[in-house]
């Protein structure tokens, strides 16, 4: 008897639009990323040109990730109950108008709420992405399609401050640091015409619940938290700021008691009561946001202690995110192998960095030489980019099934909030210690981040063993 082979089915292909599709995504990332990092370069100048002093300087990243932090989980949500396409378009083209009024701020209050304003469109806009392309690409090549993302992401990372930095200086037409923003005009525009021509319709299911009461306690709490660090560092620790701290604490009481409470939960309560959960969220909490301060703090250092440009700055920096990138592509390599003991490198690794930075700053204090410098800083993204996407992978490793939406949206909220808490805590310690010279306050802060890191290497062990097999 003849047996007839068949042949294997074919794989799907991929074409163009998807493709396209996929350009569009990216670009909106792009957007994001570059917004949430030019004021660490930026920040100095704004600050002079529209006399805010060091307030404004805390506030100029604070608020943007302080907004997307808050709403990234509802924006998800409101993106699943009214149609992903119509969230990002609607989030797209408000994230554009709003960087256009940063462009025309004219004071500090102004470029604060336009800042808000941004990073609230953004958690409209950036959640979409993964379940356009999911709903797009064929399951096979999903793979292919989110393997893009870190190579893109990490040029973006690089190019994105020393653009800041280049049209800064450059002062364009007379736009000096508003150019930045205004941008955005044209990067924001034409991404908006590809969606909107390529991105494919969705209904949304009318019956998902959007808890805004939850959104709305966690956004007090952390604008209390916020305003009381940057109004005591700059005014003074009066009872104004203890007041606003208080009124912070209140409030992130009151929304842990809603997560219980609530019919539908920004967070699963089920997530707390699983260990290596709760540790990689604190772990993750405190580490970003250690290293988002850190970041801050170095590129204040490099303009106000060292005299350099923006774009000075911003090139002394990117020995940091060429780091960041090939540690990445490594840790992806050996996340499934290593499991969380890649985590404690990644630790060691920016401890060490730290650790010769904070000689360097003792040894030769603002006479230090550019490539000296550029060697620590180096180190420190090697460290940080075995980090970033290793601690969410472990800390989702032994979770249930079903609450792994609820984690990875908590887990990508609660890093930006970091984001907003260490733009904040860090630069408030090197204000106040600034008093006795940008060295002194460059040291107690790292000082600081290097307590941190090391209090974070306790709490690896905690975390699940190995991250999820498909991660």
């Amino acid at each position: 008897m003849t047996t007839v082979a068949h042949p294997a089915p074919a794989q799907p292909q991929v074409t163009g639009r998807m493709w396209a599709i996929l350009a569009v995504i990216l670009a909106a990332d792009i957007l994001d990323l570059l917004d949430s990092t030019i004021t660490n370069i930026a920040a100095p100048t704004i600050a002079a040109d529209l006399l805010g002093g060091q307030s404004l300087i805390q506030w100029l990243g604070a608020s943007y990730a302080l907004a997307l932090g808050v709403l990234l989980v509802v924006g998800g949500r409101l993106g699943d109950r009214f149609g992903k396409r119509r969230m990002f378009l609607i989030g797209l083209a408000g994230f554009t108008v709003a960087s256009v009024a940063c462009g025309l701020a004219f004071d500090p209050t102004s470029i604060i709420a336009a800042r808000l304003v941004q990073g609230a469109f953004g958690a409209l806009l950036i959640p979409q992405g993964f379940g356009i392309l999911t709903a797009v690409f064929p399951r096979e090549q999903l793979g292919k399609a989110f393997s893009v993302f870190g190579p893109t992401m990490g040029l973006a990372a690089v190019g994105g401050p020393i653009l800041a930095g280049f049209l800064i200086d450059a002062d364009l037409f007379g736009f000096g640091w508003r150019a930045m923003f205004l941008i955005n005009i044209v990067l924001g525009g034409a991404a908006f015409a590809a969606a909107y021509r390529l991105l494919p319709a969705d209904t949304g299911d009318r019956t998902v619940a959007i808890d805004g009461l939850a959104a709305a306690l966690l956004g007090a709490g952390m604008f209390g938290a916020l305003f009381g660090l940057i109004d005591g560092s700059s005014n003074g620790w009066t009872g104004v700021a203890f007041g606003y701290l208080a009124a912070g604490l209140v409030c992130f009481g009151l929304f842990a008691r809603r997560q219980l409470t609530a019919a539908n939960p920004l967070i699963q309560p089920t997530l707390f009561k699983n260990r290596g959960f709760t540790s990689g969220l604190l772990l993750g909490l405190v580490f970003f946001a250690a290293v988002a301060g850190l970041l801050y703090v170095l590129s204040l250092f490099l303009q106000t202690g060292l005299g350099y440009t923006p774009t000075g700055a911003a090139v002394g920096l990117a020995p940091l995110a060429i780091g960041i990138v090939i540690s990445s592509i490594a840790a992806h390599q050996f996340i499934a192998r290593l499991g969380r003991n890649l985590i404690l490198i990644g630790l060691l690794i920016t401890l060490v960095g730290t650790g010769l930075l904070l000689a360097l700053a003792v040894a030769a204090g603002t006479t230090v030489a550019p490539w000296a410098i550029a060697v620590p800083i180096l180190i420190l993204g090697l460290g940080l980019g075995t980090c970033f996407g290793t601690i969410y992978q472990v800390t989702i490793g032994d979770i249930e099934q079903a609450e792994t939406g609820s984690a990875s949206g908590s887990l990508t909220a609660v890093q930006q909030l970091a984001n907003a808490i260490g733009a904040a805590a860090v630069t408030t310690v090197y204000f106040h210690s600034a008093g006795s010279g940008q060295v002194h306050a460059l040291t107690v802060s790292l000082v600081l981040v290097a307590a941190v890191t090391l209090a974070s290497c306790g709490l690896v062990r905690l975390l699940p063993r190995n991250a999820p097999a498909e991660h």
